[in-house]
């Protein structure tokens, strides 16, 4: 029997169920009404969302995983400005790193003003957290830097990622800041191979 990459035991982490945590947190900050979610595997964002009364449309390019619509995020069959929020975790990293602007350029077509999406970020760090009771909880990502970064290698899933050669945090910025504004990007504490991106789509007059 193949096994499955995507089974629970292989695929989900109590640190994974975090970053599913900023997923939620991110949209649910942004108080949208209609949301689309590109890419899903186990519905955990999706059905949250839908519980809290949120319209949420599901689209995958892998029916088997039942998403509403099947369909490639570099070609949506939806009209423009369909959706509040368009989200998109942990996906644009399986494409060639070709169509990633034209993808960015997708989920901006079909969202009113915000993009959320998350990337994977091999970036060397060290992190620290200090907890003080009653008085404050610290936790920080440091990154260090490398004097060459590494190659990617294909492993049958990720075409790229950030902090690889070729992949700086500084190029993906470039892409994303020909359709958007960067209102945050960070890094999840207790899974800190997920760079998340908040992102304000450019007015008109501003797009390059």
């Amino acid at each position: 029997m193949k096994e499955d990459k995507y089974s629970f035991a292989n695929y989900v982490s109590k640190n994974r169920f975090c970053s599913y945590w900023h997923q939620i947190d991110e949209i649910m900050s942004l108080k949208p009404d209609t949301v689309l979610e590109a890419g899903v595997i186990y519905g955990f964002v999706s059905n949250y969302l839908k519980y809290r009364g949120i319209n949420v449309t599901t689209l995958d390019i892998n029916k088997e995983v039942k998403p509403d619509v099947v369909g490639s995020v570099t070609s949506m069959p939806f009209k423009d400005s369909s959706f509040d929020i368009a989200a998109c975790f942990q996906v644009l990293e399986h494409l060639q790193f070709e169509e990633f602007e034209k993808a960015l350029s997708e989920l901006s077509r079909v969202s009113r003003r915000h993009v959320i999406i998350s990337l994977p970020d091999i970036t060397r760090h060290i992190q620290f957290y200090i907890k003080i009771p009653k008085i404050a909880e610290i936790k920080k990502i440091l990154e260090l830097p490398r004097f060459k970064d590494p190659v990617h290698v294909f492993d049958g899933q990720h075409l790229w990622e950030i902090g690889k050669r070729g992949y700086s945090l500084n190029r993906i910025l470039q892409c994303i800041n020909k359709k958007f504004n960067v209102v945050k990007t960070y890094r999840v504490f207790e899974m800190p191979y997920h760079r998340f991106f908040v992102l304000e789509k450019l007015s008109e007059k501003y797009k390059s």
